[in-house]
């Protein structure tokens, strides 16, 4: 597993799909996808957004249509993780079958924009580097965590299959 390390992005509750990926884009070639990441509620976050920095929510991140292309659009701007109180069912099955991680602790609003945030996945800990707090993830066990550390779900079928023989 692995450890990431960025700045937090930090958004409200109820952020949609319609909001990470607008669908105004969807008709863009899924190559350029990430240039519209969170374009609904901020245009310029694909063009500031570092790699490896982290997007944190409140309750309910990605609900609404189940466009995968949202997830895909995080991934291409460069987000590490997306780390929110929880998440639309959708959105989190397509984040953990694309290779994405989605973690859920307990408590985001005490994480402020622009902290510096590691997410350790082997641990199962998120870090405000800032505060020193520490938060335990809530999600990303069992299957999911092994569909997450083969890198999505294609790539986990296919060893799979392979190991049948």
């Amino acid at each position: 597993m692995r450890t990431y390390e960025g700045r937090a992005w930090v958004f409200g509750d109820h952020v949609s799909t319609d909001q990470i990926l607008p669908g105004k884009f969807l008709d863009r070639p899924m190559a350029e996808v990430g240039h519209y990441a969170m374009a609904g509620l901020d245009e310029g976050f694909a063009r500031r957004v570092r790699p490896g920095d982290f997007i944190v929510a409140g309750a309910n991140f990605g609900c609404g249509s189940s466009r995968e292309a949202a997830v895909i659009a995080l991934q291409q701007a460069g987000v590490a993780a997306v780390i929110a109180r929880s998440f639309g069912r959708i959105f989190f099955r397509n984040a953990i079958n694309n290779g994405f991680p989605a973690a859920v602790i307990a408590q985001t609003a005490r994480i402020a924009p622009g902290d510096p945030l590691r997410l350790n996945l082997e641990a199962r800990v998120l870090t405000d580097l800032r505060s020193g707090e520490t938060f335990p993830l809530q999600s990303l066990t069992g299957i999911s965590q092994q569909i997450l550390e083969a890198g999505g779900i294609v790539r986990f079928t296919r060893a799979r299959l392979e190991a049948r023989g």
